[in-house]
């Protein structure tokens, strides 16, 4: 029997699941909806994303299209934004909230935001970690070599870190955008709420993965317990 597989301390993880399976319903609703209501401006999400950067003296960063449904971000490494197919030219309130949302992480690198910085930092060790925390950890408990089990938590710590230093970027990115749509006049008074729904329920989806990390930390720690009596 593969302990890793069924075992109850896999219950630990229900809270975070239930959350997930939530935040998915949410943002898949809120962005739907409000991407069928067209900004009254009539913009695009291109356009939004390239005046919000020019007017940051941002002129120099590019926004490109890149394939995929909700695949937008910056990219800190090559200063560059990309909008997604059902984003960059959309003229919808949704599209345009996300367009502000990916510029406000541009600023925030400009800026030299320190959290942002500390994320980046993090990228490459929590990259290694997602993927070798769990092989390690469950190799050490079949073969009862609590070193390797220990490697494996070490490893999934940083996933955790990443994750918990990724919030702040995400909701700091959402209420610079936000603040930004308003002042600007990309987005009249009455729709700045639908582009804040569509935000918060993408934030909602960044505090279901550090959930569901930290209850992983967790029922690790309780898995090894268990290998250890």
């Amino acid at each position: 029997m593969f302990p890793f597989i069924f075992d109850p301390t896999f219950m630990v993880l229900i809270p975070a699941l239930v959350l997930s399976i939530w935040a998915q319903a949410r943002i898949r609703s809120a962005f739907g909806r409000y991407s069928e209501v067209r900004a009254r401006r009539g913009v695009t999400a291109r356009d939004a994303a390239r005046a919000i950067l020019d007017s940051n003296g941002l002129s120099d960063v590019p926004v490109e299209r890149v394939q995929g449904a909700l695949t937008d971000h910056y990219d800190p490494r090559k200063k560059v934004l990309r909008l997604s197919d059902n984003v960059y030219g959309s003229p919808s309130i949704a599209a345009i909230g996300v367009a502000a949302h990916e510029a406000g992480h541009a600023i925030q690198d400009a800026r030299g935001y320190a959290p942002l910085r500390l994320r980046n930092s993090f990228v490459a060790v929590a990259g290694l970690g997602s993927s070798l925390a769990l092989p390690l950890f469950f190799i050490g408990f079949l073969f009862s070599n609590p070193t390797m089990m220990n490697v494996g938590i070490l490893f999934f710590v940083a996933v955790l870190l990443f994750h918990l230093v990724t919030l702040p970027v995400e909701i700091d990115a959402s209420r610079r955008a936000l603040s930004i749509l308003s002042s600007s006049g990309l987005l009249a008074t009455d729709e700045i709420g639908g582009a804040k729904a569509v935000l918060n329920a993408a934030a909602l989806t960044y505090v279901a993965a550090t959930l569901m990390s930290a209850l992983q930390l967790v029922r690790l720690f309780l898995l090894r317990g268990m290998r250890n009596r």
